[in-house]
């Protein structure tokens, strides 16, 4: 069992506050992945799990524990780091078992838990190599192995792949979901790449300026953005935003008027819409298609090629630049007028402060997705 509950947790620096109120539960054996752009506050907030930085305010509990004046090293947790923090001159061996040794466990012990760890991350054949010797890859492994060992409640890991190139991160972002498969632990998970959050996390908590904007799961966030600054962070290519004026509402959605004229009908409760309000419509690339007949027009700026997919990148005519992701064989050239359709039921309206408007006709999964309370 390893549970931890946060309690209205802050933290200040001064007169500066960066942790601002957090209240978050993280249940046994989940993966959840703190995600938002630098500074704001997730690598804080694990330090202060860890031990690492004093609470301010608020409580911090593991396993129903009170936390607050416990120290890092009675706490029962096993932090990662970004450096690998690897002791050049020792072997893999000991660097993994080092901090057994230091706690006086026994050297046949030592060595079992050792051999485990290398067996769980594929190590043993670089069990007496020093870390000069080895990959960037392989030396994460070994500090994911000196944590291991530790038999740790949970996890932290704060951004362990931002030195990797960007295959070794694809390679690591699948051996760390192995990982918590077969240690079936509990895992906390900082970084500021919203693609590994989206392909590790069971729950993403979505901060911004030392406070939480959302938790979900990744689905949950992708198709049920709370507000415009989540929307904007999940998925990539990164959600389209337009301006708009609501032109009308009804039972069955929400019309609004763009710049250029084309109005557009959004399934979303009217209860807070109300004519001539000024709103946002959020479209995802893959809602975006070509079609001859679409109400949007535009000229092409550039085309990503990427293989099984292509990206178009159009400027609209007073509407503002969209990106427009269909399949890869496509052969739309820059410097092309095109139009554009839209796929109502997949958009998303925002209101004037940038929260997202219910959704009436929710996306195919919506029982598996809708959320009981996401926005925080």
């Amino acid at each position: 069992m390893a549970t931890l509950q946060m309690r209205d947790i802050q933290k200040s620096y001064g007169g500066l506050s960066v942790i601002k109120g957090i209240d978050l539960e993280v249940a046994d054996r989940e993966l959840v992945v703190f995600v938002g752009p630098s500074g704001c506050g997730k690598s804080t907030l694990l330090r202060m799990i860890a031990g690492l930085e004093d609470i301010s305010g608020g409580d911090l509990y593991i396993d129903g524990k009170r936390m607050n004046e416990i120290g890092p090293a009675d706490r029962g947790l096993a932090m990662v780091f970004q450096s690998y923090a690897l002791y050049p001159h020792m072997t893999v061996r000991q660097n993994m078992g080092f901090a057994l040794k230091l706690a006086h466990v026994s050297r046949q012990e030592r060595e079992r838990k050792v051999a485990e760890a290398a067996r769980i991350l594929q190590l043993e054949p670089y069990l007496d190599r020093k870390p000069g010797q080895m990959s960037g890859g392989q030396r994460q492994r070994v500090a994911i192995g000196r944590a291991i060992v530790r038999n740790p409640k949970i996890f932290l890991f704060d951004e362990p792949l931002s030195n990797l190139d960007a295959a070794l991160r694809g390679q690591m972002r699948i051996e760390l979901a192995r990982l918590h498969e077969e240690l079936n632990a509990t895992m906390i998970y900082v970084t500021h790449d919203q693609i590994e959050a989206m392909t590790m996390a069971d729950k993403i908590v979505v901060l911004q300026a030392g406070r939480i904007e959302q938790v979900g799961t990744p689905l949950q966030l992708y198709h049920h953005p709370a507000n415009l600054f989540v929307a904007g962070f999940i998925g990539a290519p990164r959600m389209n935003f337009l301006k708009g004026r609501v032109a009308g509402a009804d039972p069955t959605g929400v019309a609004i008027d763009l710049p250029s004229g084309a109005r557009i009908a959004v399934p979303v409760e009217p209860g807070r819409a109300r004519d001539g309000d000024a709103v946002t419509l959020g479209v995802r690339p893959e809602a975006l298609r070509l079609d001859a007949a679409g109400p949007l027009a535009g000229t092409v700026r550039l085309v990503e090629r990427l293989g099984g997919l292509t990206l178009i990148h159009v400027d609209l005519d007073r509407d503002g630049p969209v990106v427009v992701q269909i399949e890869g064989s496509d052969g739309t050239m820059p410097h092309q007028t095109v139009r554009l359709a839209v796929d109502p039921a997949a958009c998303h309206l925002f209101d004037e402060e940038g929260a997202a408007l219910d959704h009436i006709a929710r996306h195919p999964l919506a029982h598996a997705l809708a959320p009981s309370s996401l926005a925080h």
